[in-house]
């Protein structure tokens, strides 16, 4: 077998392994597709001679395809919070909402979106060592740092997805428990379901004129909290837990691109405040960090 057919076999053989480091990496199917068809023009340019560990080699290239593309995606400053819209995006997806939050969660969606907060040297780091467990000698050599650099990078990344609970863990579990009831009840448009969860003096606010029902930027008592929400049935698929500076709330993010934070107070297993935040750069100033295990990759 010559070394080209070798290595396009090799290749073959991690295409799957590759294209889950780079959606990790990237957030984006299309982007680590791409990330991926470039790595395989890279190593069919340099070839395979002398390389002893084909994958990791593969998973070196594609490592530096994706940390060049997050860069270049900070340089533009990207955004993905058009809130205006968000339910057309959600309605011109190719399958309906539970296919797709399927999918979210087959990946961890609330992962995703934590690890946009994280800057491109630091999601290298984490998803590298953390979730594929490369030697940080060789995430260090991708990054141009030395071993203790890349150390720190993936720590600090670290304590930045699993977070730090403002609210002892006990009350995190109860308030989670409130939470997926809530989005139990929001999926399945159950009126009840949400009364039981929603204190009856509860208030809704709003950060932003759309995202207000009739242009009302708060809204007080569950029955019209609830009828409000049962009107964003289609949202609720998307929506995930997620700690809100510590608190247990709900992100809503397509394909992990984030879009809303709710920040939910929860008394003695009621919700009694509901603050919809959609305003970039209110959400840029939230720190948002996992509620559950991390998904296996």
């Amino acid at each position: 077998m010559d070394t080209q057919t070798e290595l396009a076999t090799h290749f073959d053989n991690s295409r799957k392994h590759l294209r889950a480091v780079a959606f990790r990496m990237l957030g984006s199917a299309d982007e680590a597709e791409d990330a991926v068809q470039d790595a395989w023009l890279r190593a069919s340019h340099s070839g395979i001679e002398g390389v002893s560990n084909v994958t990791a080699w593969l998973t070196t290239i594609v490592a530096r395809i994706c940390l060049d593309m997050l860069r270049s995606r900070r340089r533009r400053s990207e955004e993905f919070t058009d809130i205006a819209e968000l339910d057309s995006i959600i309605a011109h997806e190719d399958s309906d909402p539970a296919e797709e939050a399927v999918r979210a969660d087959s990946v961890g969606l609330a992962l995703l979106v934590v690890l946009n907060t994280l800057g491109p040297a630091e999601r290298v780091a984490y998803v590298l060592h953390d979730l594929f467990s490369v030697p940080f000698d060789e995430i260090a050599e991708i990054l141009q740092r030395n071993t203790a650099a890349a150390k720190k990078l993936a720590s600090r990344a670290r304590h930045r997805v699993l977070g730090t609970d403002a609210v002892p863990s006990g009350d995190v579990a109860s308030q989670r428990r409130v939470v997926d009831a809530f989005l139990a009840a929001s999926r399945a448009g159950d009126l009840t379901g949400l009364l039981a969860v929603l204190h009856p003096e509860v208030v809704r606010r709003a950060d932003l004129p759309a995202l207000a029902s009739h242009g009302r930027t708060e809204i007080r008592g569950a029955r019209d909290v609830a009828r409000e929400t049962l009107s964003n049935t289609v949202r609720a698929y998307l929506a995930r837990p997620i700690l809100v500076n510590g608190g247990v709330g709900v992100v809503v993010a397509p394909n992990g691109l984030l879009r809303l934070v709710l920040a939910l107070t929860i008394e003695e297993d009621r919700i009694t405040a509901v603050d919809v935040i959609g305003d970039p750069t209110r959400l840029r100033e939230l720190r948002l960090s996992l509620v559950e295990p991390l998904p296996v990759s």
